[in-house]
């Protein structure tokens, strides 16, 4: 038999692969915020962060994010949850490498002169 998730679980993946990230950053809150020990769900929720910071010109928040991203989700690894982490751990780890270092932040306006992050879909699998 399948496991069945909080709603809030299926609804971040379609957010995710919409390029929603705020309203995974209110799914993913809205269960962890329930279960604070869940550092799955932390990860998650630092990831889609991180690109939404991308998003708006905040680099350094977007890597610092990242990588708390990274180093929560490395104790899930390879799978968790019907998420294969195997195949969001190359996305992480571009990202990480994509963000520009040498700066913290762009104005809004120059987001679009900004490296493009890899893409990245998400979707559950049988356990």
């Amino acid at each position: 038999m399948d496991e069945q998730y909080p709603i809030e679980y299926y609804e971040f993946f379609v957010s995710f692969n919409e390029g929603d990230y705020y309203t995974c950053h209110d799914l993913l809150e809205e269960m962890w915020m329930t279960d604070k020990d869940n550092l799955f769900l932390k990860g998650l929720l630092q990831m889609s962060v991180a690109i939404y910071h991308y998003e708006y010109g905040n680099i350094k928040g977007a890597r610092l994010m990242m990588q708390t991203a990274h180093d929560y989700l490395q104790a899930y690894r390879p799978k968790f949850w019907g998420l294969d982490l195997e195949r969001v751990y190359p996305f992480i780890e571009q990202c990480l490498c994509i963000f520009p270092k040498e700066m913290d932040r762009v104005a809004y306006e120059e987001v679009g002169d900004l490296p493009k992050i890899p893409q990245l879909l998400v979707y559950l699998e049988n356990n």
